[in-house]
């Protein structure tokens, strides 16, 4: 579904054919997403919103979450929190005001680690009304390490799991000489920065970073004069962590700029990147993510067509294989701990697994980081004759993402140092 703008407030309903049995379905189980659904952001709050959807219409369709009372629907309700820290709490205030027990977020760091301040003083002054935070793309490392909480689960690879899959095939590039690093100046594009440069330190001593720039999130229109740095500091490779459109004028610019340089990613694998980079990013641009279209066999393809049969739009082509995870592994706990009590829901998806036939992901108990295996993929020309080795593109772009490297759970699984207090759960 595109919408063309939203609402502060919008519900999804259950299809028709479900509407026909309410009569034997009991109260609706409630997911407030909070994200930016307006502003320079809205591509990327609409692609999450329309995976959550589909997630959802799939666990209705086989009958929702069973509980001793009956079937119970789940129901979306999304905020749009204009990806703004204090508007984000104004809606959280209006998510805790409708009893909402779930709440999901994810396209902005800085707005997850004040949800999370939130939600922890929610939940010790309401201990009768607590929610659970599932975060499934927010990726700053420290809501895993040294701010994680029992109320906070995250269903993405955080930057430095990304980081270290990327900087393990730049390790293995002996043409990469030269590094630039760019991101936006917000905790995550900081970190990323700061990280890089230490992965980079240890793995490829030889490498030089020649340049270092961060910019304004979602307010630079023409990042020529970007470009124009990133060409004169003499830079083979660019390290980003930059997403929506700020990643997508960036590596425009880039392109205009005749630059050949290696773009390694987070994002680049959609939300009209493909289209934009065309022929120059052509085994130049790399991401990394817990799955692409193109991982390839019978499972993954089925699950990719599924999406792409719902959503056939090739505008709507942006697939998050994290939010179809979090909602099955949410009903799995919360089918598991028999009730939707906060407490009861963390104690079940600690530890829990979740398996599909092509993809196998667990929950760490330890700081409630989603351990995954990881893929960097390369981009590529979809040809008619298969030679590209591409089954499906990007967006109906032409152009798609092949892999690169594949990482194991066991390889992605980096330390934390999280020291978690669980008491809160008793209080």
């Amino acid at each position: 579904m595109r919408c063309a703008a939203f609402s502060l407030l919008s519900v999804f309903s259950i299809s028709a054919a479900q509407a026909t049995s309410q009569a034997s379905v009991a109260r609706p189980i409630r997911i407030a997403m909070i994200d930016g659904l307006s502003g320079a952001f809205s591509n990327a709050g609409e692609a999450v919103v329309r995976n959550l959807q589909m997630a959802i219409e799939q666990v209705n369709a086989r009958g929702g979450v069973r509980l001793a009372d009956g079937r119970h629907l789940l129901q979306l309700t999304t905020f749009d929190n204009k990806q703004g820290v204090e508007d984000s709490l104004t809606v959280f205030k209006h998510v805790t005001d409708q009893d909402i027990p779930f709440i999901v977020q994810g396209n902005s760091s800085a707005v997850a680690l004040a949800l999370l301040d939130a939600v922890n003083k929610h939940n010790q002054r309401m201990p009768q009304q607590r929610v659970l935070f599932l975060n499934y793309s927010a990726v700053e490392p420290s809501l895993t390490n040294d701010k994680c909480s029992y109320w906070h689960f995250r269903f993405d690879a955080n930057a430095d799991m990304r980081l270290h899959a990327l900087t393990e095939v730049i390790r293995d590039d002996a043409r990469a000489k030269k590094v630039y690093l760019i991101g936006q100046d917000y905790s995550f594009g900081r970190q990323v920065a700061v990280t890089a440069r230490a992965m980079l330190a240890k793995k490829r001593p030889d490498i030089s970073i020649v340049g270092e720039d961060l910019h304004a999130i979602g307010k630079i229109k023409d990042f020529a004069p970007y470009a124009a740095k990133i060409k004169a500091s003499g830079a083979d490779t660019v390290i980003t962590g930059n997403w929506g459109n700020d990643l997508t004028l960036l590596i425009k610019a880039v392109k205009d700029a005749g630059m050949e340089v290696k773009f390694y990613t987070f994002y680049a694998n959609a939300l009209g990147a493909p289209a934009a980079i065309g022929e120059a990013g052509i085994g130049r641009v790399r991401a990394v993510a817990e799955w692409h279209p193109n991982v390839g066999g019978a499972g993954s393809d089925a699950f990719y067509q599924s999406f792409r049969q719902r959503y056939p739009d090739p505008r709507d082509d942006y697939v998050h294989l994290r939010m179809h995870i979090m909602v099955n592994m949410l009903v799995a706990a919360i089918e598991k701990a028999g009730s939707v009590e906060a407490d009861a829901v963390a104690r079940t998806l600690e530890g829990a697994s979740f398996s599909n036939g092509f993809h196998d992901a667990t929950m760490r108990a330890a700081d409630h980081q989603l351990i995954q295996p990881l893929y960097v993929s390369v981009m590529q020309k979809r040809n008619p004759d298969g030679k590209s080795g591409l089954r499906f593109d990007n967006e109906g772009s032409g152009y798609g993402f092949k892999t690169e490297r594949y990482f194991a759970s066991a390889l992605t699984a980096l330390p934390s140092s999280c020291k978690m207090d669980k008491s809160v759960s008793r209080h």
